[in-house]
């Protein structure tokens, strides 16, 4: 962004197209996520989101009514307009990055002078229903950013204009033990074309480079891009691109005990593998991408 001091955003949450919410929520509780109810945007999406006790979420989404959808992405709903372009092209996966912002008008204004602009602002605001029956209604205001080279990826500021209440009790307690996010991982043939996109959406200037990529360290979790021969040593799994340009590959999830995730997913008859101190469990309808757990140390 364009200014002098820079002040590393924390992630809020990721976004992760899936063919529909239930099957989402079949395999993510299968790996051992509490699944909050089905919620519906305005504008056609739902999803059924995973929060966490750090104050991040994963946001499976889906379309719940494919005439709003196309009608919204027709009027100019970059959220939505995304999101289809991704479906038509991955189907399922892990599609954006989000950063907390408190002012998304100042977070769309420096994406516009930096040349990283996705389109228009985008105001809305949905009812949010918790287990013991209680509803509260959010409003949110999002700033989109992205590099036309990367089709199949996008961020974007989110200001929680009427902010859901943070405790969310029992859907922050999971029986896999996960507390929070641990790292997002992209991959891109030569990660640091896409260097200055992330600079600029995390406010970070401070880019650790290495022979299988980089890394960026948020407030709160690490932004890793990888080459896709880093990503099958790191993860001990091939994700096949056929073109440049940014891809969402991984969810690294921490957990407090691996013990405890261990036993769960093989209570569930989840396979995983072991690579170096982390498990990790390969894609399937629901999930979209890798999902890896990571002992909170």
């Amino acid at each position: 962004m364009s200014h002098s001091t820079f002040s590393p955003r924390a992630i809020d949450h990721l976004v992760l197209p899936i063919v529909d919410l239930e099957t989402a929520r079949a395999r993510l509780g299968r790996l051992g996520f509490t699944v909050a109810a089905d919620a519906r945007h305005p504008f056609g999406t739902e999803n059924a989101c995973v929060f966490f006790a750090d104050d991040t979420y994963l946001e499976p989404l889906a379309v719940g009514s494919r005439e709003d959808c196309l009608e919204a992405a027709r009027t100019g709903n970059v959220f939505v307009a995304r999101d289809q372009a991704f479906r038509f092209r991955r189907g399922e996966g892990l599609s954006a990055i989000v950063v907390k912002t408190q002012d998304a008008q100042a977070d769309d204004a420096a994406y516009r002078e930096d040349g990283m602009s996705a389109g228009a602002l985008l105001d809305f605001a949905r009812q949010f229903r918790f287990p013991d029956g209680r509803t509260a209604e959010g409003a949110f205001r999002l700033a989109f950013a992205a590099d036309l080279r990367a089709p199949d990826f996008f961020a974007f500021a989110c200001q929680r204009i009427n902010p859901l209440p943070t405790d969310r009790g029992s859907l922050l307690v999971h029986a896999n033990g996960a507390t929070g996010l641990r790292r997002v991982v992209l991959v891109e043939e030569n990660p640091s074309d896409f260097q200055y996109l992330l600079e600029t959406v995390l406010d970070q200037r401070d880019v650790t480079a290495h022979s299988f990529g980089l890394s960026i360290q948020t407030a709160n979790v690490a932004v890793d891009v990888l080459t896709p021969e880093g990503f099958r040593l790191h993860f001990g799994q091939e994700l096949r691109v056929s073109e440049r340009g940014l891809v969402g590959a991984a969810v690294v999830v921490a957990v407090d005990d691996l013990g405890v995730t261990e036993a769960c997913l093989a209570a569930k008859g989840v396979s995983y593998q072991k690579t170096g101190a982390r498990l990790v469990v390969a894609p399937e309808k629901g999930q979209g991408v890798t999902f890896a757990f990571e002992e909170l140390k």
